[in-house]
């Protein structure tokens, strides 16, 4: 059986096949990368009417990226698939709190996801941060408590959480928040795997010889 090995190669053919699908959406040339990552990392052309940001979500991201910003995920899975060394070379960090046994004890006193204590613990840590939320729509809806009642102000907000409970609601509120610049997916579809693509797709649109 005759088939395509070279990285790049296969790389460019699914990039050939996913642009037929963005066609006609009037995306521009940085919103088509991040919606051709997106729809690369789930294997997914139905993702492309799905998928929701605000006008300024990647120019924000961008700019803060440049700047050397951290960014803060809700699970493991999400730290674990940011290009660390391309998010180093700009002085940024990726961070991750769900493990952490001060956060399960906050969670089960308070009575509240590990997601949902970790965002609590990052506080004003978020403010100018890109927060990437890929597994549990309660960081997602801790995450905007923490814009409105506390005045959190991170630069953009990636939340992609997947599932049928809570998920599409998160991503309704986010893309109805109206204060922060968001990139979402409407619906259950998300995940750890979709809100790493959609960050990586940022961090690569930044030429950088460091990277």
């Amino acid at each position: 059986m005759e088939f395509i090995k070279k990285p790049m190669d296969i790389e460019t053919r699914s990039m050939e096949i996913i642009a037929p699908h963005l066609a006609g959406m009037g995306l521009d040339e940085k919103a088509v990368k991040v919606y051709s990552r997106i729809i690369h990392a789930a294997g997914d052309v139905e993702y492309a009417p799905l998928i929701r940001m605000s006008d300024d979500a990647i120019d924000k991201a961008m700019a803060s990226l440049r700047l050397g910003c951290d960014i803060y995920t809700d699970v493991e899975m999400v730290r674990t698939g940011i290009n660390k060394r391309k998010l180093a070379s700009f002085g940024g960090q990726v961070h991750c709190l769900i493990a952490d046994p001060s956060v399960a004890e906050t969670a089960k006193k308070q009575g509240i996801t590990r997601s949902m204590a970790a965002m609590r613990q990052f506080g004003r840590s978020l403010d100018g941060s890109i927060i990437a939320i890929g597994n549990a729509p309660t960081a997602l809806f801790e995450v905007l408590r923490l814009v409105e009642e506390e005045g959190i102000r991170p630069s953009c907000i990636v939340g992609i959480p997947v599932g049928f409970v809570g998920a599409a609601d998160s991503k309704q509120a986010l893309a109805e928040n109206g204060r922060i610049p968001y990139i979402t997916v409407k619906g259950t579809k998300g995940g750890s795997p979709i809100a790493a693509a959609a960050v990586n797709a940022m961090m690569y649109l930044i030429n950088n010889d460091r990277g």
